[in-house]
């Protein structure tokens, strides 16, 4: 990203793109360490999910060196000249690979990604528009750049690790809502899981920027690391403050997405989140977006809903809602993008 900026003054002058400060990081989300007994976790992960929405790992089992050489290939093809990264720059044919900010007249989102999926290559519906189980399938395929070299392997044998970890965690969530450890497991064959590498530089207009604006996750669950900056926020359930999420050494921070939401109906929430950026030190991490296959249909598990909890969500194609998420990302949609609250049962 270049260091002269242009930003939208409407933008500027508009109010409520101006983050909220933030309250005592002391107050942040918990820390479960995954290596004390299991049933004391699956106690503290039901909690922190239903509470929060939001938590850190720590003893997690991906290997610390797993974690320092994928570190080390990101910032090493960040600083790569822009051109260079260009090379592998997605677009709406390529959906994975590079991308930056610098072309656009704001600076809403200050950042720069590199995007790969787990398998490759990922199946995607080939028709959006009507998704459904047997409907012809295209291919997402990774765009791998020559620079740095060892990117590629850093980048498979850190999605290795971190699957392994999502996979345990689902069995955790699973037994604190009462289910069988395996009950998610059939959902993660053919899976559309992505990883992100993100780099925020220096911003030299803090206040008017963010490096990743409020959202909520669409997937599974989202397992994050970061560096020791920090800048994510979470939107607190009980009073709607935004609180900083303070980086812990080799911790991943996990937090609940949509799909969770559905399947729990509503037991467990995904909660709004951003991403603040610092005007002097530039900034790394690196989601993990667990997905199921694209044929997946999602909605509330039939042993979590009953007369008196009826399912709160009608059910919905994954692979629809996906890539109609993903085109977003391309052009510009005359409608509201797709959320889960579209299909929500009125009550």
């Amino acid at each position: 990203m270049g260091s002269e900026v242009a930003v939208d003054e409407a933008f500027i002058q508009a109010p409520e793109h101006r983050p909220k400060p933030t309250v005592t990081e002391a107050e942040g989300i918990p820390t479960i360490d995954l290596s004390r007994d299991e049933e004391e976790v699956v106690r503290e992960i039901g909690s922190a999910c239903k509470q929060w929405g939001f938590f850190q790992v720590i003893n997690h089992g991906v290997p610390a060196e797993v974690r320092r050489r994928i570190d080390a290939a990101d910032r090493a093809f960040f600083a790569l000249p822009l051109e260079e990264k260009r090379k592998v720059r997605r677009d709406e044919t390529k959906v994975l690979g590079y991308y930056d900010t610098e072309h656009t007249k704001n600076v809403r989102d200050w950042k720069e990604v590199f995007d790969f999926t787990l398998a490759d290559p990922t199946f995607v519906p080939a028709n959006p528009g009507s998704a459904d189980h047997g409907e012809e399938v295209s291919t997402w395929t990774n765009q791998w750049p020559e620079n740095p070299p060892e990117l590629r392997e850093a980048c498979e044998e850190y999605g290795k690790e971190v699957l392994k970890l999502s996979q345990k965690l689902m069995e955790l969530i699973a037994l604190s809502l009462g289910l069988p450890a395996n009950r998610f497991s059939r959902f993660f064959k053919d899976q559309t899981s992505f990883i992100r590498l993100n780099h925020y530089p220096p911003c030299p207009i803090p206040h008017l920027a963010l490096g990743v604006g409020r959202h909520k996750d669409a997937g599974i669950l989202t397992v994050l690391a970061q560096d020791e900056v920090g800048g994510l926020e979470v939107k607190r359930k009980t009073d709607g403050e935004w609180i900083r999420v303070k980086p812990t050494p080799d911790a991943f921070i996990i937090n609940v997405g949509d799909i969770i939401q559905v399947w729990s109906n509503e037991r467990y929430e995904s909660v709004e989140h951003r991403v603040m950026v610092n005007s002097e030190k530039e900034r790394f991490s690196i989601p993990f977006f667990f997905m199921p296959a694209h044929y997946t249909m999602v909605k509330p598990l039939e042993e979590l809903t009953n007369e008196q909890n009826p399912a709160k969500y009608r059910a919905y194609n994954w692979g629809k809602f996906f890539t109609t998420r993903k085109a977003s990302n391309f052009r510009k949609l005359d409608v509201e993008n797709i959320q889960i609250h579209h299909f929500r049962v009125s009550e």
